[in-house]
C-alpha cells in the first residue's frame, strides 16, 4: 500500500536530489510520454527556478519519486489492453511544493488501464516558482492537458466527449478548479488544440484539498498558492467550492474521517456546493483510511472505492 500513497501524495519530508533521475527511467510498454506545451510554458519570464526529480526515500524504488520547481511539464498516456474509448486524466498531490509522480506509472493508472480505460497522468508547475499565472499556472496546466487528449483522440481511438478527471489531495484542488472552471480562459491559446472545451465529463476527487478559507484550508497548499498573507478576497477565488457553475459535470468525492493532513470538511463543503448547483454527485467518507489511501488502506486493506467510482462512471456514461 505505501506504493499507493507515496506515488499520489508527496506530502513527506524530501529526500535525495536526484537530477539524473528522470532520464534513467526506461518506459514501460504500453506507456508514453509527451510534454504538455510545444515549446517553453506561458508566463515564465520571471522563473528562474531549476527542475529537480527526488528519490522520495534514498536508496528506494527509482519510480518512487516526486518532481521540484517544475519547468516542463508533462502528460503520461498508459493505454489499456482492450480500451473502450473513455479516458481519465489523474492528478497527483504534493501540496503545491512538489509533485509526487513518476513517469512510469503506478498501480492506480494501471487500475485505470484494467477497466479499459486509457489512462492519462500529468506532471504540473507550481505556483510559488514565478510564474506570471501565479495560483492559476497549476489549472493552466490542467486545461492544457484535457485539450490535448481531445485533440488527439481520433488518433488514440478515444471518444472526446468520455473524458474524466481525478485528482488526489493538491490534486483535488485543481482537479476540481478544472471541473468548475472550464469557462474561464486561463492562458492565450498557441495551437488548434486550445479551442477545444476544457469540461471534464465527470470528476472524481480524492481527500481533496478544496477550500482556502479559514478553519479548514491546508496550511502548505494555502501558502504555496497565495503566499503568507492573502485577503478574503483572494482565499475565496481559488476555493473551489465557490462559484460552482450550474453545468459542472458529475462529480464522485472520498475521503476517510481519520485523515489527519487534510480537514475531511474539504469533501462534505465541496458536495454541499455540489448539491446546492444540483450537479449529479456522490461523496463517500470512510471510517479510515487516512490522507493519501490508494487502492489499499492502512494494513493492506482493500478500499472500497474503486468499485464505487467504476460504478459512477458507468451510470454517467463513461463507460459501459
Amino acid at each position: 500500500m505505501e506504493t499507493d500513497r507515496r506515488s499520489l501524495l508527496g506530502l513527506g519530508a524530501l529526500a535525495v536530489a536526484a537530477p539524473g533521475l528522470a532520464r534513467a527511467q526506461s518506459t514501460p510498454p504500453g506507456i508514453e510520454v509527451m510534454d504538455l506545451w510545444p515549446g517553453k510554458p506561458p508566463g515564465g519570464e520571471k522563473v528562474t527556478v531549476t527542475e529537480q526529480v527526488i528519490l522520495r526515500k534514498p536508496g528506494g524504488d527509482p519510480n518512487d519519486t516526486a518532481y521540484l520547481n517544475i519547468t516542463k511539464p508533462w502528460l503520461m498516456m498508459r493505454r489499456p489492453a482492450r480500451p473502450n474509448g473513455a479516458a481519465i486524466l489523474m492528478i497527483p498531490g504534493g501540496g503545491y511544493i512538489r509533485v509526487a509522480v513518476g513517469k512510469n506509472g503506478g498501480p492506480i493508472d494501471a487500475w485505470i488501464a484494467d477497466q479499459g480505460v486509457t489512462a492519462f497522468v500529468m506532471d504540473y508547475r507550481l505556483p510559488a516558482d514565478g510564474w506570471a499565472a501565479g495560483p492559476d499556472v497549476s489549472l493552466q496546466d490542467a486545461q492544457r492537458a484535457i485539450r490535448l487528449i481531445r485533440a488527439n483522440a481520433g488518433k488514440w481511438g478515444l471518444d472526446p466527449e468520455r473524458i474524466a478527471v481525478t485528482g488526489f489531495s493538491a490534486g483535488g484542488h485543481v482537479a476540481a478548479r478544472l471541473a468548475t472552471q472550464f469557462g474561464r480562459e486561463t492562458y492565450a491559446p498557441i495551437d488548434a488544440a486550445d479551442k477545444l472545451s476544457t469540461r471534464p465529463n465527470a470528476a472524481g476527487l480524492f481527500y481533496p484539498v478544496v477550500t482556502m478559507t479559514a478553519p479548514y484550508a491546508h496550511g502548505s497548499s494555502l501558502k504555496s498558492l497565495l503566499g503568507a498573507a492573502p485577503t478574503d478576497a483572494q482565499r475565496l477565488a481559488v476555493s473551489a467550492e465557490h462559484g460552482v457553475p450550474a453545468d459542472a459535470p458529475p462529480t464522485f468525492i472520498a475521503a476517510a474521517a481519520d485523515d489527519k493532513v487534510v480537514a475531511m470538511e474539504n469533501s462534505l463543503m465541496m458536495f454541499q456546493a455540489l448539491r446546492a448547483q444540483k450537479i449529479a454527485s456522490e461523496l463517500h467518507v470512510f471510517e479510515s483510511g487516512g490522507h493519501g489511501f490508494g487502492l489499499n488502506g492502512p494494513g493492506g486493506v482493500a478500499m472500497p472505492w474503486p468499485a464505487l467510482l467504476s460504478a459512477f462512471l458507468k451510470r454517467h456514461g463513461l463507460y459501459a
